[in-house]
């Protein structure tokens, strides 16, 4: 996500800072606070009724009465969700659409890889190097599914229809940073060290998207952020094909497509949510775009980017994919747009007072954010540069 869509997020989020935690509020019970004590196991600790909140922050917000609504949902998952799911031997893979090192002429092709390749300038490299390292950082996101109450994979192997689409989705995920990577690698365009460096710390830092435990806010950021992410990489597409290289543009075509059915698959959870549960679903919506949807390599850190630049590499990554058109504050409005159009926000007959005031707020926010997006656009200050390791240190134009 471009830092500037994140930026005028917080922006209008600031409006609703002062209104209590919807989804705690669903719960009605007694928050507990709780506090890391040296020794003492984790499941003591969520022993008692929650939300519970451990170092600032919330956990397991759902209530008893909705998660029953997701574990009633196995049914429509397995008619629903997981038929998304494409057959190993349908799936492309990485093999597929490189050089085959065991062919005589591996060389010769590898040349015309690299000369394709020598066309595409410092900024769609950044911007592709942001992608892989997000792409690369897969067991972070089969890990954030599964700290999600209701659904998660209790055994590693669980036969339920939930846990074997986390599995199955984590496999088809696996190709798209695989193929990128191996592409860069033989490109020799990219400081492949810097990148490894980079995907190790985001893999170690984690991720915390404000999901509490609760598959409701859960699946609405996935919903969110596989659309994002189609967007991000058709733009990919399209720019390397602009630059000249048809198979770099063919590979992020295809992660493309990979990432919209799959966010048809998270959307379509929601849809089941709220064949049982509208007001609790709005809530959920709603609470998320209060908090606002972080991209899940927020916390990339390369090591030696912020020395060098004095702000966050993740920062400076996002005001380039955002001066490319890559992913930009605009975008973000839009997919809010989209969902809000998707699950029927506007016709949907809620019932609470709460969600009825998450209702107007969702339909409202679009063009809010759009707004706030135009006049940051216009306080940008240009000329700005950064230094990224990526590419062998040289500077790119931020804005």
């Amino acid at each position: 996500m471009a830092l500037n869509a994140q930026r005028v997020a917080a922006s209008e989020g600031m409006a609703s800072t002062s209104r209590p935690n919807v989804m705690a509020r669903m719960s009605r019970r007694r928050c507990v606070q709780a506090r890391a004590v040296v020794a003492e196991p984790a499941h003591r600790v969520q022993a008692t009724s929650g939300p519970i909140i451990m170092n600032g922050q919330v956990l397991h917000s759902i209530t008893e009465a909705r998660l029953d609504v997701v574990r009633n949902m196995k049914g429509f998952m397995q008619a629903n969700v997981v038929p998304l799911l494409k057959p190993v031997d349908k799936c492309w893979q990485p093999n597929d659409l490189l050089p085959q090192s065991e062919d005589p002429d591996f060389f010769d092709k590898l040349h015309q890889l690299r000369s394709r390749a020598s066309s595409l300038p410092d900024d769609y490299l950044v911007v592709f190097a942001g992608d892989l390292i997000t792409e690369e950082a897969l067991p972070t996101y089969m890990s954030m599914l599964n700290t999600l109450d209701g659904v998660r994979d209790e055994t590693g192997a669980s036969d339920t229809p939930w846990a074997n689409w986390t599995r199955a989705w984590t496999a088809e995920e696996n190709r798209h940073g695989d193929v990128m990577n191996k592409y860069m690698y033989l490109t020799g365009r990219m400081n492949m060290k810097a990148v490894e460096v980079t995907i190790q710390h985001l893999i170690g830092s984690g991720m915390d998207p404000k999901t509490e435990n609760n598959p409701y806010l859960g699946f609405v950021y996935t919903s969110f952020q596989e659309r994002a992410t189609k967007i991000s990489h058709g733009n990919t597409a399209r720019h390397a094909m602009e630059h000249g290289d048809d198979t770099l543009a063919k590979i992020c075509g295809l992660i493309a497509a990979d990432e919209g059915r799959h966010e048809i698959a998270y959307s379509k959870i929601i849809d089941g949510v709220m064949e049982h549960d509208v007001d609790g679903a709005i809530l959920a919506f709603a609470d998320m775009m209060r908090k606002q949807i972080v991209m899940p390599a927020h916390l990339m850190n390369d090591g030696v980017h912020e020395a060098q630049n004095n702000r966050k590499l993740f920062h400076d990554f996002s005001a380039v994919a955002e001066r490319t058109g890559t992913y930009t504050a605009f975008d973000y409005a839009d997919i809010m747009d989209h969902l809000v159009n998707r699950w029927h926000v506007a016709d949907s007959k809620v019932v609470s007072g709460d969600a009825a005031q998450a209702q107007e707020y969702l339909m409202k926010l679009p063009n809010r954010i759009r707004k706030l997006a135009e006049r940051a656009e216009g306080r940008k200050k240009k000329g700005m540069t950064a230094n990224f390791s990526w590419i062998f240190d040289r500077e790119v134009v931020l804005h």
